[in-house]
């Protein structure tokens, strides 16, 4: 059995990945684990992220932090606000399927957009908290 942590990920990968409206604000499924050389903009990374465990007695479960980071070009914040928008919509309180676990919830905690150090690129910032359980 995989690690909550590692099901809950490839969820949502493959969940952004496949969702209309996130690919299409991305311009394809550009969302990546690690970045390759030269990818083009809009992306979006994972980021970092927590697993607690919260067990009973009787129940194996566990609390997760996923941050996800939002890589835009485009003019202003509009683009990067676009982009942690569709990923709210698709994840938000959405029942996603998890090898070996199950996913009480999925929702979105936190987001801001800042300007980079670069002066060109608008770092979005979109954290969500899951609750699974072993199944």
């Amino acid at each position: 059995m995989s690690s909550a942590a590692l099901a809950l990920q490839q969820a949502i990968f493959a969940k952004l990945t496949t969702d209309a409206a996130t690919t299409a604000a991305l311009g394809g499924p550009r969302v990546y684990d690690d970045v390759p050389t030269r990818a083009e903009f809009p992306f979006m990374t994972f980021g970092q992220s927590t697993e607690r465990d919260w067990s009973t007695g009787t129940d194996e479960g566990y609390e997760h932090t996923v941050t996800l980071h939002i890589w835009s070009r485009g003019y202003g914040r509009k683009e990067a606000q676009a982009l942690i928008a569709a990923a709210r919509d698709a994840l938000h309180d959405q029942a996603l399927s998890l090898a070996g676990h199950r996913l009480i919830n999925l929702r979105h905690d936190y987001s801001e957009v800042r300007r980079d150090r670069d002066g060109e690129t608008f770092h979005g910032i979109a954290r969500f908290r899951a609750v699974t359980e072993v199944e």
